[in-house]
């Protein structure tokens, strides 16, 4: 059974190994291990995501089976470049384990983000999506989200397209 909960500070390791195992299994091909390596210490590494369990500008939804975590879901303030709305809120990141793709996980944890966001007072849901990633893509149109331009994301030295997309809530 899929048990939905928030993150608490003990979550740290397993769900930085989660995310490292999700992004590598996703864009790991794209990359050069060097940019790789740098991308994932930062990001997932202690000063990255397990830093910000429990973090006030922060809440982390997981979706665990057993012991496992196997998705999870992050939102906060948006930390795109440029000007954007008082009410907005950024998904971080909605990363699903390969294992657990198409079982219910992502449209689970995007509705809690949905409802979480609007329970917030946001009135716009931000994300940032590859540009080659249409799997990602499709299922966040599906919930209504429409892309409103490019963002470079920065992996190591490597610089990918993103497309910026937005939900009005």
């Amino acid at each position: 059974m899929i048990v939905y909960r928030d993150a608490v500070a003990g979550d740290g390791g397993a769900l930085a190994a989660m995310a490292r195992a999700a992004f590598t299994d996703t864009f790991g091909h794209l990359y050069p291990a060097a940019d790789l390596d740098a991308f994932l210490a930062e990001a997932f590494g202690p000063e990255g995501l397990p830093s910000q369990i429990g973090h006030p500008d922060f809440t982390i939804r997981l979706a665990t089976k057993g012991d496992a975590i196997i998705g999870f879901a992050k939102i906060g303030p948006v930390g795109f470049p440029g000007e954007w709305p008082e009410d907005a809120v950024e998904l971080y990141q909605l990363y699903v384990a390969s294992s657990h793709l198409g079982a219910g996980v992502g449209p689970a944890l995007m509705d809690w983000t949905i409802a979480t966001a609007r329970a917030r007072g946001a009135r716009t849901l931000i994300l940032s999506v590859y540009v080659d990633n249409h799997r990602a893509k499709a299922f966040y149109a599906r919930y209504g989200f429409v892309d409103i331009g490019r963002y470079d994301f920065p992996v190591g030295d490597t610089i990918d397209e993103d497309r910026l997309m937005s939900l009005s809530l």
